[in-house]
């Protein structure tokens, strides 16, 4: 898809029983989604973006108790985690990069979820035991 990301790490997944291919317009948001994390990784100082999650079929990710709602399952979203960064630092760079993400959640303190929309809301957020709260 680009130079660092590929179409099989974007639509890995641990739940091998279940199809998780991508139909076109899936696809297509893919290719936006790899451009973007392109753009994150430059942002990042080139460092590694190792993806842990991003596209999820509906089986996949009900399977990973994700909502329906979720930007995962129309491949605008990706998880990852950077060597060498914790996650806060990671939100706080991608943050003062001014890049147009729609959402950002630095998830219990173990990976980082970016999305991505047409319209993008910049919104910062922090996921863990405590709950949901905006990032300050």
């Amino acid at each position: 898809m680009t130079p660092h990301f590929t179409l099989a790490e974007l639509t890995h997944t641990d739940h091998r029983q279940f199809d998780n291919t991508p139909n076109a317009q899936e696809l297509a948001n893919l290719q936006r989604l790899a451009e973007f994390l392109e753009t994150v990784k430059t942002t990042l100082g080139g460092k590694a973006v190792m993806i842990s999650s991003a596209f999820r079929s509906k089986a996949v990710n009900d399977a990973v108790g994700s909502r329906d709602t979720s930007q995962h399952r129309q491949g605008l979203a990706a998880d990852f985690k950077v060597p060498g960064m914790i996650p806060d630092a990671v939100v706080r760079t991608i943050i003062a990069a001014n890049l147009p993400f729609d959402q950002i959640i630095r998830e219990f303190d173990r990976w980082t979820h970016i999305s991505i929309a047409d319209k993008p809301r910049r919104q910062a957020l922090i996921i863990d035991k405590a709950g949901t709260r905006v990032f300050v």
